[in-house]
């Protein structure tokens, strides 16, 4: 993972530190069983329970890492100070979506936060779209799956 700035909001933090001491703690000390008994069941360079044990030791500690660099360089969006008038980062927008006719409601946050569903990344279509922008206007947006139109009905915290 690259040390650029990652844009987080204080639960998103939270979230993060917590996925964190869970893997330091927790699932480190599984791993560290199911090696020493793979080990247990003989010679290693034809244990598949060893390898399979290691991998994951190895996927964790990726994980471990990239989360600890990610927080190393977080910015933490400061929820009293996201504008209401214009749609920025860790601002909650209801928009309606003109062809469907259905009210939908996302947040924007940075991309490790965005969950695909009401957690929008500032850098997705829509959020790039609907940045900027305030109650009443009327946004297309370009999404690999086509034009939406998004009138914005609200924005607040």
């Amino acid at each position: 993972m690259e040390n650029r700035e990652q844009r987080l909001t204080a639960s998103g933090v939270a979230k993060y530190e917590e996925r964190l001491e869970f893997l330091k703690t927790v699932r480190r000390l599984e791993i560290a069983e199911q090696i020493k008994v793979a080990r247990a069941f003989g010679d290693i360079s034809e244990n598949a329970e060893y390898d399979e044990a290691k991998n994951e030791q190895a996927r964790i500690e990726r994980e471990i890492m990239n989360i600890e660099n990610m927080l190393r360089v977080a910015v933490i969006i400061d929820e009293d100070s996201i504008d209401t008038h214009t749609v920025s980062i860790g601002g909650t927008i209801r928009v309606l979506d003109v062809e469907f006719d259905e009210e939908l409601e996302y947040t924007i946050v940075g991309p490790a936060e965005a969950d695909g569903e009401n957690k929008i990344s500032n850098e997705s279509p829509v959020g790039k779209a609907l940045l900027g922008h305030t109650a009443g206007d009327t946004v297309d947006v370009a999404t690999p799956g086509g034009v939406l139109k998004f009138r914005i009905l609200d924005i607040h915290k």
